[in-house]
C-alpha cells in the first residue's frame, strides 16, 4: 500500500510538472504572437512565370507599392516587421497548392495572397480554411470564390465575373438585343459568361450562343464562324492571357458583317492588339488616367520612379489595394494576426485604394468597388487604343449578387 502510495505521489508529480511546462511553452507561444514585437509574414502566390506572367508581374508591383503606401515607407505595424514572401504557381493548380503548403507548414505565414488564375486559387481555398489563415484574393474573378466556394478566412479586393457583368451588360443589353459571347473554357471565362447572362437577360436582352475555346487556343476559327452564322447584334467576349482572338476577329470581318464588339477593356498589352475595335464601348477595371484620387496619383508618379517610366497597368492598383487591406487591418488590431479577429475586423470593413473607396462586404467578403465605363479610341503619342471615360460606374451600381450559400 504504501508502494502504491508513493508511485500515485510520483505520477501526480509528473503530470503537474508536464501541464506546467505545457502551460509556459503556451503562454510563451501567445506572447510571441501578441507582444509589439517579431515579424507579420504574408505570402503572395502569383503567376509569375508563363502565360499570366504579366499579370503575376503586375500584382507584384501593385504590392510592393501598397506595402510602402500604407506603412509610409517603414513595413512595419505596432512595432512589427512585415515581411513578404512571393511564389510562382506557374498557373498550375497543383504547383499552387504545393506553394501555398509550403508558405503555410514552412514558411508560417500569417496571410496568403493571390493568385493570378481563377483555377490555382480555387485550389487554395480549402488551405485557408484548414490552416485558418486569412487570404485576400488578387486578381483571381470567378464567382465562385466568393460563391459556392466561399469560407470565412477568404477575402477579394479583386471584382468578380458578376461585377464585370453588371459593367459589360449596362453598356450593350436592351430589350430585343441579340448577343453571342465568346469565353476561354474554365471557371474565369464560364463564370464570366453565365454572370454576363444573367445580367443582360434582366435588362431585356438575349442570349443566342454562348462559344466556349481552349484556353491556351491560338486559332478561334470555328468558334467565330459559329458566332457569325448565329447573326447576333453584339459579340461580348471575355477574355485574359496573351493569346487574344481580337486579330482573328478582324481578319474574319466580323464588324463588317454587322457584328458590334464589346468587351472589357484589357492590360496595355492586349489594348494593343486591339486596334480593329477602335470605337468600341465596353468597360474597365482600371487604367492609369481614369481615377482622380491622391492615391492613384500617388501610385502613378511612383511607379514611373520605380519601373523605368511604366504606368500602373490594369492589375497594378489590385495588388496595392490587396496590402492596403492587410495593413489596415492589422493597423486596427495593433498587429494581432488572430484570424478570428481579422475577420470581425474586415467584414464590412473600408479602405481607400487606387480605385477610390472599396468595402469588403460582410456577407460574402467581396470588396465593393468602382468600374469604369469606356469608349476606345485613339490618342496621339500612344500606341494602341486608349480606354477613355463615359462614366464612373459606383460600388453600389456594380454590387454583385450574393452567391455565398454558407
Amino acid at each position: 500500500m504504501r508502494g502504491t502510495k508513493r508511485f500515485s505521489i510520483l505520477i501526480g508529480v509528473v503530470i503537474t510538472v508536464l501541464l506546467l511546462t505545457t502551460a509556459c511553452g503556451s503562454n510563451k507561444a501567445s506572447s510571441g504572437k501578441k507582444d509589439g514585437k517579431g515579424t507579420i509574414k504574408i505570402g503572395v502566390l502569383a503567376s509569375l512565370t508563363g502565360a499570366l506572367e504579366s499579370y503575376g508581374k503586375q500584382t507584384k508591383q501593385g504590392f510592393e507599392l501598397g506595402l510602402d503606401y500604407a506603412t509610409d515607407g517603414k513595413r512595419e505595424v505596432n512595432g512589427k516587421k512585415i515581411k513578404v514572401i512571393y511564389e510562382d504557381t506557374e498557373t498550375k493548380p497543383e504547383v499552387a497548392v504545393k506553394k501555398a503548403t509550403k508558405l503555410l507548414e514552412e514558411d508560417g505565414v500569417d496571410f496568403l495572397v493571390g493568385s493570378s488564375s481563377s483555377g490555382d486559387t480555387l485550389a487554395v481555398l480549402p488551405l485557408a480554411e484548414e490552416y485558418e489563415k486569412i487570404m485576400v484574393v488578387e486578381p483571381a474573378v470567378a464567382d465562385s470564390i466568393t460563391g459556392s466556394e466561399f469560407n470565412k478566412y477568404i477575402f477579394r479586393t479583386a471584382r468578380n465575373s458578376s461585377q464585370d457583368a453588371v459593367a459589360g451588360a449596362a453598356a450593350i443589353a436592351k430589350p430585343g438585343v441579340k448577343i453571342a459571347t465568346l469565353a476561354p473554357d474554365y471557371s474565369f471565362g464560364r463564370d464570366g459568361i453565365s454572370a454576363f447572362k444573367e445580367a443582360a437577360e434582366k435588362l431585356g436582352a438575349k442570349i443566342t450562343l454562348e462559344e466556349y475555346a481552349d484556353p491556351n487556343a491560338t486559332d478561334f476559327t470555328s468558334n467565330i464562324q459559329k458566332i457569325i452564322n448565329s447573326k447576333p447584334d453584339y459579340l461580348y467576349v471575355v477574355w485574359s492571357g496573351a493569346n487574344s482572338p481580337w486579330n482573328q476577329i478582324a481578319d474574319m470581318k466580323v464588324q463588317e458583317k454587322g457584328i458590334k464588339i464589346s468587351t472589357g477593356a484589357p492590360d496595355i498589352a492586349a489594348l494593343s492588339t486591339m486596334e480593329p475595335l477602335v470605337g468600341m464601348e465596353g468597360f474597365t477595371v482600371y487604367y492609369h488616367d481614369l481615377p482622380k484620387n491622391e492615391i492613384n496619383d500617388w501610385l502613378v508618379t511612383e511607379h514611373k520612379k520605380r519601373y523605368k517610366d511604366e504606368v500602373p497597368d490594369l492589375f497594378t492598383p489590385g495588388g496595392m489595394s490587396a496590402a492596403i487591406s492587410i495593413v489596415e487591418a492589422l493597423k486596427k488590431t495593433k498587429g494581432g494576426t488572430d484570424s478570428e479577429k481579422l475577420i470581425q475586423t474586415m467584414e464590412g470593413m473600408s479602405f481607400d485604394t487606387p480605385k477610390g473607396k472599396m468595402t469588403f462586404r460582410k456577407e460574402d467578403h467581396q470588396a465593393l468597388q468602382t468600374l469604369y465605363a469606356i469608349k476606345l479610341e485613339k490618342k496621339e503619342g500612344v500606341s494602341y487604343p486608349v480606354p477613355v471615360l463615359i462614366r464612373e460606374l459606383t460600388p453600389e451600381e456594380t454590387a454583385p449578387p450574393v452567391r455565398n450559400k454558407n
